[in-house]
């Protein structure tokens, strides 16, 4: 539990819910990763109907964390090293909006820091393009099925995607941010 027993909140896509939720659930500071669907406009959606594109969500994550441990811009550091913002509608092979790269934020703090996040991000020529990160506030977050959350961690080993696509972002995110470990991950 929180230290001081105020967690924050963020909410964003960037891919597969599987990939980005295995890096953050490994953060130090990161209390709960949740796997859901938002930014559409179908209430209650199933992981069928988003990955049919016709609900206008995206896979997300909702992260809680502990700003006394982790703050909201180490968490954006993150988030752009585990994808790549510049490719539209699309991670890799997973291609459709419900794969975009997008920030729900839950206040205006978390807007602002996202906008900056994304010009010094943009400015630092990192990524080679523009990015097309959405930030948008947060409407509705959905849960996403039972089976979804902690994916790799229950499954990844039995599944070739987890193999090919989750541990090389998982691989990469050690490389920089080893320090930033939960202590049983390293």
């Amino acid at each position: 539990m929180s230290s001081n027993g105020n967690l924050e909140k963020i909410t964003f896509g960037g891919g597969c819910f599987w990939c980005v939720e295995a890096v953050f659930d490994q953060l130090l500071g990161v209390e709960t990763v949740t796997s859901g669907y938002a930014g559409g406009h179908t209430e209650n959606p199933t992981y069928k109907e988003v990955c049919s594109g016709t609900t206008g969500h995206a896979e997300v994550i909702q992260v809680a964390f502990d700003p006394e441990i982790i703050s909201l811009d180490e968490i954006f550091d993150v988030f752009w090293t585990v994808h790549d913002p510049t490719q539209l509608n699309r991670q890799g092979n997973d291609v459709g909006t419900q794969y975009r790269s997008i920030i729900l934020y839950e206040n205006e703090e978390q807007k602002l820091k996202a906008e900056r996040s994304i010009k010094e991000y943009e400015a630092s020529e990192i990524y080679d393009g523009s990015f097309t990160t959405q930030v948008v506030p947060l409407e509705k977050f959905y849960t996403a099925e039972d089976y979804h959350q902690n994916y790799y961690e229950n499954d990844g080993g039995q599944n070739p995607y987890c193999t090919v696509v989750v541990k090389p972002k998982i691989d990469k995110f050690y490389n920089k941010f080893y320090d930033k470990l939960k202590p049983e991950y390293k």
